[in-house]
């Protein structure tokens, strides 16, 4: 199947450097939502944002003149936008909402990229060597030292794991891997802009009905609340994901998710700053070895072509 690349994706310091402002921007979607979090429900803090992102999004196009997708393509954009955006923040902001903490519930979605490696092989047909399956069982591993200090550290707090936060949170993982997958397959063409605005779109329907059946819509309006919407907006919604977009069209599918290894240990140096939560000897180690996981799973192989 065609990459579709783009002058900015074939460029080399896009493939140095953009997975890895991915990885920094997407780690902070979890400081974000329990930023935020206190003072409004998980549902209608995303409608509030998909609203808002939607906007945004739609005068950008409008202002620019970009291309709308083909009706053709509606349908599978929509179907990315109710798995990367609306099954996965759903499942994630419900569960860090009902006591799950920020660093379990990215330490499981942390196993999309073994699930999507796995699922890329079965309906992408792309091969995963051997060098990369070490990669990826590093990364995870690494991903669990950081995570696992945190549980047994006598100051990481309590932590709550119940049958609904779990559920959720395995939703998020399935979603945000099928989302991955289904967009590589069927979106590799989308118009970046006008196909993103449909995918929240689709996503804001979505949670709009948890949102109005679930939940009471109280918000208790802070500097803390408008703050974190305000980041989660621009820099995740915007930002993040536009990104995302351009590395899943300029990648193989297990090499873009392999780079969710690095977002707990990010997750964990950014709450150590922002929280005050430490991390010693273990976390460093973890730190260390997610690194090594996924610069095997990202390095190119050897060869004389490109």
């Amino acid at each position: 199947m065609p990459q579709h690349r783009t002058p900015l994706t074939a460029h080399p310091a896009f493939a140095a450097f953009a997975p890895w402002i991915f990885v920094l921007l997407w780690s902070t979607g979890f400081i974000g939502a329990r930023y935020g979090l206190p003072y409004i429900e998980p549902f209608t803090f995303l409608l509030i944002r998909f609203i808002i992102i939607v906007t945004l999004l739609l005068g950008l196009a409008l202002v620019l003149r970009v291309p709308w997708p083909r009706r053709e393509q509606l349908g599978h954009i929509a179907v990315v936008g109710l798995l990367l955006h609306g099954g996965y923040l759903g499942g994630v902001f419900y569960a860090i909402d009902h006591g799950m903490s920020a660093g379990i519930a990215s330490l499981i979605v942390s196993l999309q990229p073994i699930l999507t490696a796995v699922l890329a092989q079965i309906t992408l047909r792309e091969p995963v060597a051997i060098r990369q399956w070490i990669g990826l069982l590093l990364g995870f591993a690494g991903a669990s030292l950081v995570l696992l200090e945190k549980l047994i550290a006598p100051t990481a707090g309590g932590v709550v794991i119940t049958i609904p936060t779990l559920i959720a949170i395995v939703i998020a993982l399935f979603s945000t891997t099928g989302g991955t997958l289904y967009q590589k397959r069927h979106g590799g063409s989308m118009p970046l802009i006008t196909g993103t605005l449909v995918q929240y779109i689709a996503a804001g329907a979505l949670v709009l009905i948890p949102a109005f059946t679930l939940e009471q819509r109280v918000i208790t309006w802070t500097p803390q609340l408008l703050f974190a919407l305000s980041w989660l907006v621009l820099v995740l919604s915007l930002g993040a994901i536009l990104l995302l977009m351009l590395l899943i069209r300029a990648n193989s599918s297990a090499r873009v998710t392999s780079l969710f290894y690095l977002v707990p240990p990010a997750t964990a140096l950014e709450a150590y700053f922002i929280f005050g939560e430490r991390f010693g000897l273990m976390a460093i180690g973890g730190l260390i070895l997610a690194s090594v996981g996924v610069a095997l799973v990202v390095a190119a192989p050897n060869s004389s072509g490109r």
